[in-house]
């Protein structure tokens, strides 16, 4: 089974839910308003579900989520849940090869309310690194961690917001986004896998490389290399074959999942034989989203 973890794919009900809005994250028409960024352009062929299918052809998987740098799940809960609930009913309604993460603001961690949520079919839950980046934030989610931990259910921690982000057009997704997911896995290591030793997270592009950081981390005192944790996995969105055969030599293969971030990029193609490339499109993605626990 070929399995692409991350894509985005804005449907009817959530771009009404944003056209409601009359202050961001909003909608006028296709253009984007964002706090703190200047308006942005949105290709409608983007998030045209017969084009995605097409281009998802030779995909068994295609796991949507909601789009963290829109700031949605940093929202008041009043604000939060009107686009949280859209996005549920969109995605539930998208055809094969399409499922879905789910969503839920961190400004109101309701774990019954998740709980419903995941019962309708729903993969796992996705929320922005923004939330997860220190004890605090991690304490704040845990009523929604011990749910994905009970269920052995996953989490996938994305980028979040980047307002006041300034410089080139790359500039958020590589310097705030990536400095986000460096500070969530160090996080969760420290904070969360002893609050959550058999919750499963998968980090999206391969948590901004933080696992490569790890000599740096054991002469200041951190925790002993080869000490893989099995029940955390990095996706490849925006990285190629140098970036993903590093983190392999650190991590191993068995942690590497294939994600694309579509409509914004496409999957990597890493040359590293077919035994890998059945890793990382297939097989591990398989031990990811399965409700079996994890082996610490």
């Amino acid at each position: 089974m070929s399995v692409d973890v991350h894509q985005h794919l804005w449907t009817p009900s959530f771009l009404a839910a944003l056209r409601r809005r009359t202050r961001p994250p909003l909608l006028d028409g296709w253009t984007l308003t964002l706090d703190g960024e200047a308006p942005y352009e949105v290709d409608p062929a983007d998030h045209d579900v017969d084009a995605r299918r097409k281009r998802n052809a030779h995909l068994d998987l295609a796991l949507v989520s909601l789009s963290s740098p829109l700031g949605v799940e940093h929202l008041p809960p009043e604000e939060a849940w009107p686009l949280v609930d859209a996005y549920h009913e969109g995605a539930l309604e998208l055809p094969a090869p399409f499922g879905a993460w789910a969503a839920a603001p961190v400004t109101d961690a309701d774990p019954v309310r998740l709980a419903r949520t995941l019962d309708e079919g729903f993969s796992g839950l996705q929320l922005p690194a923004t939330a997860l980046q220190d004890e605090a934030g991690l304490g704040r989610a845990a009523p929604l961690l011990d749910v994905l931990e009970a269920r052995g259910l996953p989490l996938f921690v994305h980028p979040g917001p980047a307002a006041g982000a300034t410089g080139p057009r790359w500039w958020a997704a590589v310097v705030p986004y990536v400095q986000q997911m460096h500070a969530a896995w160090y996080a969760f290591q420290a904070f969360g896998r002893p609050r959550h030793p058999r919750l499963k997270v998968c980090f999206a592009l391969l948590a901004g490389l933080a696992p490569l950081h790890s000599e740096r981390q054991i002469n200041r005192g951190g925790s002993g290399r080869g000490l893989v944790d099995p029940g955390l996995f990095v996706e490849t969105s925006s990285y190629g074959p140098r970036a993903i055969d590093a983190v392999i030599r650190e991590l191993g293969i068995d942690v590497v999942v294939t994600g694309s971030d579509q409509p914004y990029a496409e999957a990597p193609s890493p040359d590293l034989g077919d035994a890998a490339r059945h890793a990382i499109h297939s097989a591990n993605a398989g031990r990811l989203l399965s409700r079996k626990e994890p082996q610490q």
